[in-house]
């Protein structure tokens, strides 16, 4: 991750949700001179949650930061660290896949699929969960080191899936992002 300006910090924004909260955050983040460098934002069942990297031009003290987001908005909760960046993970060493799993929702499904990538040495980059009725969806996007042999993995997975009930997928990003957008092309 690239920061425009050497001065970054990790922003997380928490509050009820309603429209212009990121419009609100990036006003008071341009107005103190920043950059939005990377953005991350959903919704949960009516909770907001925001987190970004920005970038200064010059050190600015984080609670003066903190002051001004909240200011926006009484109701945020606004929480802001130094931005160090890290190398955990090489990208020669590893690539990335989407892991999806279907079926009826049952408590420790996330912990159950989540313990299972730990202990393969494996990052979850971005996931969604979300109930709907009786059904739990789960979409996770990971990190696979190289060394694994994916089509272990995704027997490993389609034995766990089936242990739970569920159907459970594991496909290199690349033709995730191939197969859904051609969907998406036919369904316009």
């Amino acid at each position: 991750m690239n920061t425009l300006f050497e001065n970054a910090y990790v922003l997380n924004v928490m509050s009820d949700d309603h429209p212009g909260i990121v419009a609100a955050v990036g006003k008071a983040v341009t107005d103190l001179g920043g950059n939005m460098d990377d953005v991350s934002q959903t919704v949960l069942e009516g909770y907001f949650t925001l987190i970004m990297i920005v970038s200064f031009a010059k050190s600015i003290d984080h609670k003066k930061l903190a002051a001004e987001i909240s200011g926006v908005n009484p109701g945020l909760q606004v929480l802001i660290r130094p931005f160090q960046a890290t190398a955990t993970v090489n990208p020669e060493n590893y690539e990335r896949f989407v892991v999806t799993a279907f079926g009826h929702d049952k408590p420790g499904i996330v912990l159950r699929f989540s313990q299972y990538l730990a202990g393969k040495d494996i990052n979850i980059i971005d996931l969604f969960g979300g109930r709907k009725d009786d059904d739990f969806v789960l979409i996770g996007q990971v990190e696979i080191p190289k060394k694994l042999e994916v089509r272990h993995l995704q027997a490993d997975l389609e034995e766990m899936g089936k242990d739970e009930g569920y159907t459970v997928r594991l496909q290199h990003e690349n033709i995730f992002v191939a197969t859904n957008q051609l969907r998406l092309t036919r369904q316009i």
